[in-house]
């Protein structure tokens, strides 16, 4: 019989993350490739799930979210950022920020619509787009700083522009954003009329001192942006899957269109027992020291060997160059480590629209201590 379906995506294959993770399951190899921790969650946390389960609450949770989840999240944002979501009609438990940013580019962009977006990007946004039969404009970064060329952006904004896209801090590369950028950003919006998508999932993993800023800190910014966040990213709880989107009332109204028909609601007990965690502030005000001394342990241990480090800003990601021990193709250097060194890392060239190779290596060091000093033991061999 003949196939008469045609690919919505055809272009889009197995993700990177599953075929590293697949190839060092293989070889038995240390994963520092993929995004999640190996170190257990919170007790506390866990018997909150244990003690909501127990409570029955097994039934549909509001489309919007549990309404003490989404209390905690406004007393958190407006203490953070000093900006305050009304808990009523801008913010909403999304499964996970994926969901969120997906059913945020659904619910705004249509045929032709143009997404700016910054390349190495994260793998999720450009399938959302195409899927919406939006267009996207990438601009490309360049290593080492990947700072972002406003000047550029400007000449890139056309008349079918309608939305930017960002994630600061930034995931494959370790960046943040700082006071020009999102100055620029503000300015550039408003004078073009333009929404912005701020992925802000690594909002507590910002480093040195520095602090987070968010697009509800800049008000011209505020009214046309939507944020999204993930506890799963937060609170090492990446498997759970819950997150949330905030938003001004009149695009949040737009978001819950959809969000009603591709989720409808999200897991009921992990929300209430999320509210109950966050009433201890200290439970997301220590991220920043915990996986800072992660970094730093990191660095130290490969310091000795011949990869080049520039300390990441923010996330879970440190890049590693490797341009003075090999000249092979990043994704050639990926799987040989794997293959012949039993160590996991992602390659960078995967999240470029142009699959432009620097030769640098993304590591997730949100591991247990003695995965990073088994993981810096073999690459300081290398």
């Amino acid at each position: 019989m003949k196939n008469n379906l045609k690919s919505k995506l055809p272009s889009t294959g197995t993700n990177i993350f599953t075929k590293i993770s697949s190839l060092a399951n293989s070889y038995k190899a240390i994963n520092l490739s993929q995004g999640f921790p190996d170190f257990e969650v919170d007790t506390t946390l866990k018997k909150l799930v244990k003690k909501n389960l127990d409570l029955g609450f097994d039934q549909y949770a509001p489309m919007q979210g549990v309404l003490k989840l989404r209390k905690a999240i406004a007393k958190k944002h407006h203490q953070l950022y000093g900006k305050y979501y009304d808990e009523a009609d801008e913010i909403t438990i999304t499964a996970g920020a994926t969901q969120a940013i997906f059913t945020t580019i659904t619910a705004f962009i249509g045929p032709g619509d143009e997404v700016i977006i910054f390349s190495p990007t994260y793998d999720c946004y450009q399938p959302a787009v195409e899927l919406n039969q939006g267009k996207i404009i990438f601009i490309e970064l360049d290593s080492p700083d990947f700072k972002i060329d406003w000047e550029t952006v400007e000449k890139k904004i056309s008349t079918k522009t309608k939305m930017i896209i960002v994630n600061n801090p930034h995931n494959p590369l370790g960046t943040i954003l700082n006071n020009h950028d999102l100055s620029n950003l503000e300015r550039l919006s408003e004078k073009n009329n333009l929404l912005v998508l701020s992925d802000e999932v690594y909002e507590h993993l910002v480093y040195d001192q520095r602090n987070h800023l968010s697009v509800c800190q800049y008000q011209n910014l505020y009214k046309r942006a939507i944020a999204t966040f993930s506890f799963g990213k937060t609170f090492h709880i990446t498997g759970w899957k819950l997150g949330y989107v905030l938003a001004p009332k009149n695009l949040m109204r737009e978001i819950r269109k959809v969000h009603q028909f591709n989720v409808f609601s999200c897991n009921h007990p992990f929300q209430i027992a999320i509210s109950e965690y966050l009433e201890d502030e200290d439970h997301f005000l220590n991220l920043q020291n915990f996986y800072q001394a992660k970094r730093d342990l990191f660095l130290e241990i490969i310091s000795a060997s011949r990869f080049i480090a520039k300390p990441c800003q923010g996330t879970y990601f440190q890049l590693l160059n490797y341009s003075e021990i090999s000249d092979k193709p990043d994704t050639i250097m990926a799987k040989d480590l794997i293959i012949n060194k039993g160590i996991a890392s992602i390659p960078i060239s995967v999240f470029s629209a142009q699959k432009k190779d620097e030769n640098n290596l993304r590591f997730c060091f949100a591991k247990k201590e003695e995965t990073l000093k088994r993981a810096g033991d073999i690459l300081i061999r290398i």
